[in-house]
C-alpha cells in the first residue's frame, strides 16, 4: 500500500473555515485570509512527495485515506478521497484536498467527504497554537486494477 507523511505545525491565524478545501503549506506564515490552511512549515510540498505514492494517486480508481493528527492529543480528521490521471502533483509548497473534482499543481485528492470547515472545532482551536505539532498522513486504500 502507498503511503506518505507530512509533518506541519500550527498558526495562530488557523481559522479552518474553507468549504471546499484543506490546505497544507510549506510556507512559514498565514494571515487570516488563508481559510482553509490548517498546517503551516510542512517538511514536504505536493511535488515532494514518493514517487510511488504519487503514480499510485494518479491511477484510475484510486481512494485515499488522509489522517490528521496532533500529537500527544487524542484530537484527529480523517478523511476519505480520491485521485485522477490528471493530477500533476507539481507545486512548489502547497497541498490540497477538495471537495470539488478541480484539479491544479497544488491538488493532490479530490471529491473528498470533509473540507477545513468540517474539522471538530477543538481540532482547528488546537492547531491556533503555533506550537502544536499536526501529522498528515496519506494512505492509498483502493485502486482499480483494470
Amino acid at each position: 500500500m502507498a503511503v506518505d507523511i507530512v509533518k506541519a505545525r500550527g498558526h495562530k491565524h488557523i481559522l479552518g473555515k474553507h468549504k471546499t478545501t484543506f490546505e497544507v503549506t510549506k510556507e512559514t506564515h498565514l494571515t487570516p485570509r488563508g481559510d482553509c490552511i490548517v498546517g503551516i512549515c510542512a517538511d514536504k510540498s505536493i511535488s515532494e512527495l514518493s514517487e510511488e505514492f504519487k503514480n499510485s494517486l494518479k491511477s484510475e480508481g484510486a481512494k485515499i485515506e488522509i489522517l490528521l493528527k496532533i500529537p500527544g492529543t487524542v484530537l484527529e480528521e480523517k478523511v476519505t478521497a480520491f485521485g485522477s490521471p490528471e493530477l500533476t502533483f507539481t507545486h512548489p509548497t502547497d497541498i490540497v484536498v477538495r471537495k470539488s473534482n478541480f484539479i491544479c499543481p497544488r491538488t493532490l485528492a479530490i471529491n473528498a467527504n470533509k473540507a477545513a470547515c468540517d474539522f471538530s472545532r477543538e481540532f482547528i482551536e488546537k492547531l491556533k497554537n503555533g506550537d502544536a505539532e499536526l501529522l498528515v498522513e496519506f494512505n492509498l486504500v483502493e485502486k482499480n486494477f483494470d
